[in-house]
């Protein structure tokens, strides 16, 4: 009897360390293979990190060949991939963002079922202009109709997804790896720092916090984890801080995890600001390392933070109060982080992640 297989697309490869579905591969990938699937994972090459340590010799890991451009390079890997795993003919195919449902028809075709990871509300983001916001929804419109079973990260995006587009799926979040009393980054002090850490796109708050940095940083360090990818005023707006102000420090995109754990296990206050999306990563990992956090007030964070977090409006000025009022209450710090950690545990670890996934393509597989 032959193992069972997987294929997983949308993915920049694996290992890989550049975001949430990344992430997700790197733990699920791995688990998938204790349990007897055969994993292949594609990728794009430059971006996959294969000699990190962390990756697991039994994932296949294949590059194909796509468009490298902050517009085009999901639709063309994906459609290569996809072009790929239909020739392959896995058991089930693990697909990751709607962009990629234009391209679930070829998988129909050679009765492939399909498991697909919506991702956030990519038509609402502030990054993309007008036609790449309509080709995200009609990648959304398509992925509901030719989806064999999809997976919403928060209970929130799943109720959009039934009143948009009459479609329900999976709940599966993200995890998060907990704290272990890492030691502090050079040169900063535990509890003694703001931390930020983003892709610098305008849903994620990234310019209203920089603003809200020039007067916070007047009391206490602040450390920025992130980029644009492509630069652009953010970054340099972000460079002009750090040349006149020593107290801001920017790491840029942080690849290894025992640097950006320590950052979010240490940190006074975490600053989360993102905005369109259903569960975030980030979030669910600094909630799992104690850090003390104030985000955006949205319906998704409310969600995965319940009440271990501080909620602010979109504004430098509130972001700038609400940061320096738990900065100077580290007996409220203390019980959120307490709280942050608890509720992690409960609902956000990866065995439970990893193990609803397994769940969900052996049903697709047994009704193939």
């Amino acid at each position: 009897m032959t193992n069972p297989s997987v294929h997983i697309i949308g993915t920049r490869g694996y290992p890989s360390y550049y975001g949430g579905f990344e992430t997700l591969v790197r733990r699920l990938a791995p688990y998938l293979a204790d349990q007897g699937w055969d994993v292949t994972v594609y990728g794009r090459g430059r971006t996959a990190d294969a000699g990190k340590a962390d990756g697991d010799s039994r994932i296949r890991s294949i590059d194909t060949v796509g468009v490298e451009s902050k517009s085009l390079s999901t639709l063309s890997y994906g459609l290569t991939s996809t072009a790929h795993c239909a020739y392959a003919k896995p058991d089930v195919a693990l697909v990751m963002n709607v962009a990629n449902g234009f391209w679930l028809p070829l998988l129909r075709a050679r009765g492939i079922p399909t498991l697909v990871n919506v991702d956030g509300i990519e038509w609402e983001r502030a990054k993309w202009g007008n036609a790449a916001k309509k080709l995200f929804r009609a990648g959304a419109t398509a992925t509901a109709r030719h989806a064999d079973n999809l997976v919403f990260d928060s209970k929130a995006l799943g109720a959009r997804w039934g009143d948009e587009f009459n479609r329900t799926g999976e709940f599966i979040p993200y995890g998060g790896s907990f704290g272990k009393d890492r030691p502090v980054v050079d040169g900063l002090e535990r509890r003694g720092y703001i931390l930020m850490v983003a892709r610098f796109v305008p849903e994620n708050t990234v310019a209203e916090f920089l603003e809200a940095a020039e007067t916070l940083s007047e009391r206490w360090d602040v450390v920025v984890v992130g980029s644009s990818g492509y630069g652009g005023e953010l970054e340099d707006r972000l460079t002009a801080l750090t040349e006149r102000n020593p107290r801001v420090r920017w790491f840029g995109h942080v690849s290894d995890d025992e640097v950006l754990f320590s950052l979010w296990e240490n940190c006074g206050v975490y600053f989360h600001g993102h905005s369109v999306g259903g569960t975030n990563p980030a979030l669910v990992q600094a909630m799992a390392l104690g850090a003390p956090t104030v985000a955006r007030d949205t319906v998704f964070n409310r969600e995965v933070l319940g009440d271990a977090g501080i909620f602010a409006e979109p504004t430098p000025a509130s972001i700038a109060s609400t940061i320096a009022a738990l900065m100077t209450d580290p007996g409220v710090r203390q019980k959120l982080a307490s709280a942050s950690v608890n509720r992690a545990q409960v609902e956000y670890t990866w065995d439970l992640v990893c193990k609803k996934y397994a769940q969900a393509m052996q049903s697709l597989r047994r009704n193939r």
